[in-house]
């Protein structure tokens, strides 16, 4: 069984494999590049039950060993097969990518929900997919106990199975499986392997292999489906355009589930090179820092809230060191192995861009990518204001791209406008949403990004804003429509608007305008918040502010004017400053 999407015309199907690009193997050949003995992650998120080191260590043997095992109890005792849904909900640690090549070797299609979601989003998801098995995490508040667990087996018919990493009363563990297991590890081992060349390359690699989740502009997310030849094409681009080696030392801070830290060229992007991936549960600075002494990392990539907290941690550590007659050289961070940093996910001010590489002493890259496809980067060897001021250009010569105006004629160059774009690795349409597709992708297979950017004679791109109805908080995408839709199911709100208001560390924060019905009411803040919550969705959707007003402003069609409304919640900050 096949997942059903929107594929690439034959013609250039052909086109892309004959200039290389597609190479017809599965994702899976992704992990047979490192050495055996080669440490492939190391885990600083979690400490094993059947393990006493602080961070653990997987070498490529092991990811190629578990990721097998793991497949055969999959399909034999829990009868997973080519075709069926996951839906996988991890953290930060090495089991992800366990799970992830496991799945990929049975053909299963894992949705990898961001452990930040709660209720709503995994609902949504398991609606969309009806998935056979759930595979998470107890540490997950959600799965401390089978109440949740519950609820979804009633709303996906096929939904029977719960795993999760660790050992819980009501659930399958995942350590317990890789621990049993050693006794038949062999005949797992062969077992998975003969399946796995009884299966056509050619023809697994066009397929399905695993849903990307898209930030969305409505109130139902969308999912993005890539396959084994657009994602790897993808993913090798990636890793010759950043210059990736058999000893890259990558740190994978932000959510291992997002695009760009799996793919841009992030964690697949390293295993590819032979590379060795370290895992930190958050970009926390002062703990990200340290693995970088303490392992000699050379690459990390972080969103623009996250390097500001990184800059503003070392200045006022290089400050308070400088200040102290107590102050000894070897005091101060040894971070002379970074030599790349990359920052993408949302738009880095110029004045940041130029403070990160002369804090962190490493080379800055920018990176304006997207789960639907199209990536761009700043190259390693670009002029410093080419880096400093934009967001890159297209990775791949066949990334078709236009800027174009309202009516979708395209711009001059230097003219603001929205980003269109087609190319090998950029989808023709969102799984399952006919809708949806017929609005964001045009009969030519272009597809309609929101991005405002400009575009110069070199094909540089600098964002400048979005036209869908979008917040990027500090890179996590909030559709605007969700939040104002659970908002006007409550009792008291008459109307409500969700805009972007500036925030200095964010890049963005979120601002809810509530028109109640009475002219009297008891709303508040707080409440409200508390309200959301009851809804299950996400912390980072929940409005950072609220604003109650009497009537929203209008535009001429009768919608609500949220450049309006965005200039309103500005004055009201510059104000308060």
């Amino acid at each position: 069984m096949t997942i059903s999407f929107t594929r690439w015309p034959e013609e250039l199907v052909s086109q892309y494999r004959k200039k290389g690009y597609w190479i017809n193997k599965p994702l899976t050949d992704l992990i047979l590049k490192g050495d055996d003995d080669k440490v492939a992650i190391v885990c600083t998120g979690r400490v094993s039950a059947h393990s006493t080191e602080e961070h653990r260590t997987f070498t490529y043997r092991d990811l190629r060993e578990q990721s097998s095992v793991l497949a055969y109890f999959l399909a034999q005792n829990l009868g997973v097969s080519e075709g069926d849904t996951v839906l996988v909900q991890l953290p930060n640690i090495a089991e992800f990518y366990i799970v992830y090549f496991a799945l990929m070797k049975l053909g299963a299609v894992p949705v990898n929900a961001l452990f930040s979601h709660n209720e709503r989003e995994l609902r949504s998801y398991s609606e969309q997919v009806n998935p056979t098995v759930f595979i998470g995490s107890n540490t997950h508040k959600l799965f401390s106990d089978d109440a949740f667990a519950t609820e979804l087996k009633k709303l996906s018919p096929n939904l029977e199975h719960f795993l999760l990493v660790e050992v819980s009363e009501w659930a399958m563990s995942i350590d317990t499986v890789l621990t049993k297991a050693i006794e038949t590890k062999q005949h797992a081992l062969e077992s998975i392997f003969a399946m796995q060349l009884q299966r056509d390359e050619h023809t697994v690699s066009g397929e399905v292999a695993f849903f990307q989740l898209s930030g969305g502009s409505t109130g139902t997310p969308k999912l993005i489906p890539r396959t084994h030849n657009d994602y790897y094409f993808s993913i090798r681009r990636s890793a010759e355009i950043c210059e990736l080696t058999s000893d890259e030392r990558y740190l994978c801070a932000l959510p291992c589930a997002h695009n760009y830290p799996m793919s841009s060229p992030g964690a697949f992007g390293v295993f590819w090179a032979g590379g060795t991936v370290y895992m930190a549960p958050s970009p926390e600075p002062q703990a990200c820092l340290d693995l970088i002494e303490k392992y000699r990392i050379t690459m990390a990539a972080l969103v623009p809230p996250a390097a500001a907290m990184w800059v503003d941690a070392l200045e006022s550590s290089m400050s308070a060191s400088n200040s102290s007659a107590s102050f000894k050289p070897d005091g101060v961070r040894q971070l002379d192995s970074l030599r790349l940093i990359q920052v993408g996910g949302a738009k880095l001010s110029d004045s940041l861009a130029r403070r990160i590489p002369q804090t962190l002493g490493c080379q800055l890259q920018q990176v304006l990518g997207m789960a639907e496809g199209l990536v761009n980067y700043t190259r390693l060897d670009d002029d410093i204001e080419t880096i400093m001021t934009t967001q890159g250009r297209p990775m791949c010569s066949l990334d078709e791209v236009k800027v174009v105006d309202e009516v979708g004629n395209e711009v001059t160059n230097g003219e603001a406008g929205e980003l269109v774009t087609r190319g090998p690795y950029t989808i023709r349409g969102y799984y399952n949403a006919p809708e949806h597709n017929r609005q964001v992708f045009d009969e030519g297979g272009f597809y309609y990004t929101g991005d405002l950017v400009r575009q110069d004679e070199r094909g540089y791109l600098t964002v400048v804003g979005r036209d869908k109805d979008q917040i990027n908080r500090g890179g996590e995408k909030i559709a605007a429509e969700e939040v104002e839709n659970l908002l006007l199911k409550h009792e008291l709100i008459m109307h409500s608007a969700l805009v972007s208001m500036p925030d200095k560390t964010m890049g963005e924060k979120s601002c809810a305008f509530i028109v109640p019905k009475l002219k009297t009411h008891t709303l508040k803040s707080v409440g409200l918040r508390k309200y959301l919550r009851t809804h299950g969705i996400a912390d980072y959707k929940i409005p950072d502010r609220f604003e109650f007003i009497d009537t929203l402003p209008l535009t001429h069609v009768g919608k609500p004017n949220k450049v309006m409304l965005r200039q309103i919640i500005s004055e009201r900050l510059n104000k308060e400053r």
